[in-house]
């Protein structure tokens, strides 16, 4: 993906110190030996990357710290195009972990966010973006230029989508709604569909799969279709078990 828009790629890892669990805590290794093993770990892969990519720019950083308060400051730092992030861990413990952290960056990270599923390959690219959206308050909340960019930095399709069951949320405003939104994409020509399904998460991933979709993107926000987003086994439900990458933008 880097590639595609002429980008570089910083790899980081935040590391914290284990400390066993009794009734007096004890560390169970130093800070020393932790952050050159995360060091020793993270040049592994930054030089496998870079055997894969020859030209690409590769940058790591391994830090001490909280993920979510290290990441948010790496990011006002150097306002990347992106966050990209495996969509779960290997493990019971890491997965439950990775939940948590995940759903704390949806909820407060201003930069996009991307969740690649671990058996997903950027392959021939970004060709069809699907854009999921509830038609409530478009203007408000659409964040019309990224997702605007996105497209056209990877000349891509874009798909919008709107997932909803018997019109059960189809309101007055709906038709003026989906009139805004197709004014503020219209210089990129979006596809638009409408999906009968009771869940949402269930109806774009299996829009998404039977459609080839590439990226999904979301804009987790309260009060609407997409609420449950915000909440902690719905966003999972999506995010970990879509079968593409979830890119979650927040409103304007």
């Amino acid at each position: 993906m880097a590639k595609a828009i002429n980008a570089s790629i910083l790899i980081l890892h935040v590391y914290q110190v284990p400390v066993s669990i009794a009734d007096t805590p004890v560390v169970l290794v130093s800070v020393e030996e932790l952050r050159k093993s995360a060091e020793q770990k993270l040049n592994f892969v930054k030089q496998g990357l870079e055997e894969k990519n020859p030209g690409l720019k590769i940058y790591a950083e391994a830090v001490l710290g909280n993920i979510v308060d290290e990441l948010e400051e790496l990011c006002e730092k150097i306002q990347p195009f992106a966050v990209v992030m495996g969509s779960k861990g290997t493990t019971g413990l890491e997965q439950a972990l990775f939940g948590s952290t995940t759903l704390t960056l949806i909820r407060n990270l201003k930069w996009p966010l991307i969740c690649v599923p671990s058996s997903k390959k950027f392959g021939t690219g970004i060709r069809k973006i699907g854009f999921a959206c509830d038609l409530n308050k478009v203007v408000e909340s659409t964040p019309s230029h990224v997702i605007v960019d996105m497209a056209r930095d990877f000349k891509s399709e874009l798909h919008v989508l709107n997932i909803d069951h018997n019109n059960k949320h189809f309101k007055p405003e709906t038709p003026q709604e989906s009139i805004l939104l197709e004014t503020m994409l219209q210089e990129i020509n979006p596809q638009y569909h409408f999906i009968d399904n009771k869940n949402v998460e269930e109806g774009l991933d299996s829009f998404a799969v039977k459609n080839d979709i590439d990226l999904l993107i979301a804009i987790p926000k309260k009060h609407t279709l997409l609420d449950s987003l915000l909440h902690y086994s719905h966003t999972k439900e999506l995010v970990f078990h879509c079968h593409v990458p979830v890119m979650c933008l927040h409103e304007d």
